[in-house]
């Protein structure tokens, strides 16, 4: 470094060691455009003399890892994301891992934003939680080769690691539940439209109403978007239909907070006057009156799958891909009307 400097390197003493600008040094260091390999060896040894390397980014050059990964999701989405990166952060600080979170806010283009932000970050590797319609980027990170496992929201492609909640099996035992009880008119509100998520519990609903003896009608189900909004709004539209259904499915907790306001709205008791059943399970489930049927997800261990499976990935690229489906948990309440059950018309 040139003499009369004490202060920390700058890309700028990189740029002047090693002969070159100081534009391509920035794209060396941030991967933004190709260099030929001769000058990005005079970079890196500039980077490492220098003691640049005291940067994370730069760093990563010279020893080939950050011991970071990256993690793309939507926080805005659901309550349950959030306590799902708290899974993931315990179990990547246990391997000696740092997490860069970006939120997504369940939107496409913000999604490949978020990805390339990360990804000039250096990171070892993502975990991503697809928005609604992507293909894209998730496509692109597999052909790029960058270690990626698809959380929650799985795919059907067989090319990359992935690992959530089973959805069909357990959203068909609600439904057959509340046919069990003798409900002949069970609807569902369903998640955000383009999520497999979403898909997969229809699905479900669709196989529990077959396994209760009951007939598919499609005006007794109505999108509620995965947003408490829009389960209230999609409980409004349920609630007119001339012949409403007599019990519930939600297909998510956020919508079902939407469901629980729009209920109390109205003067409805739930479990009384509308049994209702909803697949995730939050803190405060047994606490509100009745306590909520649930379909609890088996979260803590969804997000140290996730990181292990990042982990292997990255350790041994050519590892063939897993795809792991975990059981969730009913929590059988009252929220289904089994405390005093009434008569179903």
């Amino acid at each position: 470094m040139p003499p009369g400097r004490s202060s920390r390197p700058t890309q700028r003493d990189i740029a002047e060691m090693a002969g070159v600008s100081i534009t391509t040094v920035s794209h060396v260091v941030n991967g933004t455009r190709a260099v030929a390999e001769e000058t990005r060896a005079a970079v890196l040894r500039a980077i490492e003399t220098t003691g640049y390397t005291g940067d994370a980014i730069a760093r990563s050059l010279v020893t080939g890892g950050t011991r970071s990964i990256g993690v793309a999701i939507s926080l805005m989405a659901n309550p349950y994301f959030a306590m799902l990166m708290q899974a993931v952060e315990r179990e990547a600080a246990a391997a000696g891992y740092t997490v860069l979170l970006a939120d997504t806010h369940d939107e496409l283009e913000t999604e490949q934003s978020t990805v390339r932000a990360l990804r000039s970050r250096r990171v070892e590797g993502l975990l991503i939680t697809p928005a609604p319609g992507d293909g894209q980027v998730v496509g692109e990170l597999v052909s790029l080769g960058v270690p990626t496992v698809l959380v929650d929201r799985l795919a059907t492609r067989g090319d990359v690691d992935q690992v959530g909640a089973e959805n069909i099996q357990a959203t068909s035992a609600l439904t057959e539940h509340l046919a069990s009880l003798g409900h002949r008119r069970i609807g569902l509100i369903s998640g955000a439209a383009g999520l497999s998520t979403s898909e997969e519990r229809t699905l479900g609903y669709r196989l529990g109403l077959g396994r209760g003896g009951l007939v598919w009608n499609p005006s007794l189900v109505e999108c509620g978007h995965s947003s408490r909004d829009g389960g209230a709004a999609a409980l409004r539209t349920l609630l007119a239909l001339p012949e409403p259904p007599t019990a519930l499915v939600v297909a998510n907790d956020g919508m079902m907070v939407g469901v629980l306001h729009e209920a109390r709205s109205r003067g409805l008791k739930i479990g009384r006057d509308l049994p209702v059943v909803v697949y995730d399970d939050v803190e405060w489930a047994d606490l509100v009156d009745p306590p909520l049927t649930t379909m609890a997800q088996p979260i803590e261990e969804i997000g140290r799958r996730a990181v292990r499976l990042l982990l292997a990935r990255i350790a041994d690229p050519d590892r063939k891909a897993e795809v792991v489906r975990l059981p969730p948990t009913l929590r059988h309440r009252e929220s289904c009307g089994c405390a005093g059950i009434h008569p179903v018309r």
